[in-house]
Parts: structure tokens; sequence; C-alpha cells
């Protein structure tokens, strides 16, 4: 019969419990805020038919594409209350910027072309209706629109100028973290295993014992008593 080790589970409390402090000491690493297009115009079309009309598109690295079904003549404004069935673009986290960029779908066999790219983050929003102008010369003109992105930016900031700071003493917090349940569970298993070689004395004295009573009454029944 296997020996149940009752430390263990003692143990196991103890580590996650670790664990879970030391991802406390990093709360609310990546945030995340909505952005929707608040207005585009371009300023042509790279269909070489003009009787074809564009298909004009949005699209961030790794994403799916945002087509904008509105949008077919070149030299108009088009403004959305951000509210489309298509929005919003996409989403911008305190982690990383993102490349993304508009586009155009060729109906020739041939890439799509390109009205711009370009690297897409939260510090791109500012004042305080948190609005983004991009313009690119005989491309096009858009507007985005992310208030939160104001404080997004702010906090990836703050959070850096943190990081930079108590990074020091946070690395020196993890290693007396990880020292700490190291010692833990090298404590608790010579314990566990001292636990054992205790339990496995007594089982084989309580054996030892319990063949010595069955060999006298053997003996008994045989009639070998002197």
């Amino acid at each position: 019969m296997p020996i149940r080790d009752p430390m263990m589970h003692s143990r196991v409390s103890w580590f996650c419990f670790v664990c879970c402090l030391i991802l406390s000491c990093f709360p609310g690493l990546i945030w995340s805020a909505e952005v929707t297009l608040k207005s585009i115009e371009i300023y042509k079309t790279h269909e070489l038919l003009n009787t074809v009309e564009p298909v004009v598109y949005f699209q961030c690295k790794g994403e799916n594409k945002t087509k904008l079904p509105d949008v077919k003549k070149a030299n108009e404004v088009y403004n959305f209350k951000g509210e489309e069935s298509w929005q919003p673009l996409t989403q911008l986290s305190n982690a990383k910027c993102k490349r993304c960029g508009f586009y155009e779908e060729d109906s020739f066999i041939k890439s799509d072309d390109i009205f711009d790219e370009w690297e897409f983050c939260p510090s791109d929003f500012n004042g305080s209706k948190g609005i983004y102008t991009l313009f690119k010369d005989k491309e096009l003109n858009a507007n985005f629109l992310c208030p939160e992105c104001i404080s997004l930016a702010a906090a990836s900031k703050n959070t850096t100028d943190s990081d930079n700071k108590g990074n020091g003493m946070h690395v020196v917090f993890v290693i007396l973290i990880v020292v700490a349940v190291s010692t833990v569970v090298i404590v608790g298993s010579v314990a566990a295993y001292k636990y054992w070689q205790k339990r496995k004395r007594q089982q084989d004295q309580a054996r030892f014992l319990k063949l010595f009573e069955e060999g006298d009454d053997i003996e008994d029944e045989l009639g070998l008593d002197v």
C-alpha cells in the first residue's frame, strides 16, 4: 500500500501562495484601448480603370482586414460615428506599437496598393479629446479617436519610469522569494523523507511482530510448545 505524504499538500499550497505573491508584485502590466476611425479622405485611387470602385481597408500586422465599405471616391471626406459594424479598427496596448496601414485591394494579379504604413502607438494620441491625425501627401488624410489612449500612454510612461527605477529592487525581491521557496522545498523534502523512513520502519516492525505472532500460533496448533 503506498505511503501518503501528509506534508505534500502543505508544500504545494505554500508554493502556490508564493507564485501568487510574485505575480501580485507586477499587477496590470498590459492595458488596452479601442481605436475607432473618425474620418478619412483618400486623394486618389490606384485602380487603372476609373470605373472600378476601390476597396479600401485598414489592417495591422497579424490582424484581420477591416474593410471600409463607404469609402468609394477620391477627394471626398467620409465621417463616422464609431458605432459602425466594422468599428473599432483595432486595439492599442501599452506593451508596444503596431505596424498598421491603409490599403487598396487590387483587382489585378499583384500586391495590394498601399496608401500608407506606419507604427501605430498610444502616444500618437494627444490633446484632451484623444484624436490622432494621419496625413500622407497625395494619398490620404485620416483621423482616429481613442480617448483612453491618452491615459494609456501616460500609464505606459509611468510604468516604464517606475520599472527603470525599481528594477534593481524587483530583481532582489524576486531572488529572495526564489531562495525562500527553494529553502522551503528542500526542508520540506528532507522532512518528508525522514517521515517516510520513520513510517517504513514502523511498518517493517509491525510486519515482523505479525509474523512472530503467526509463528507462535502455528506452534500452538502443532503442539510444539515445551
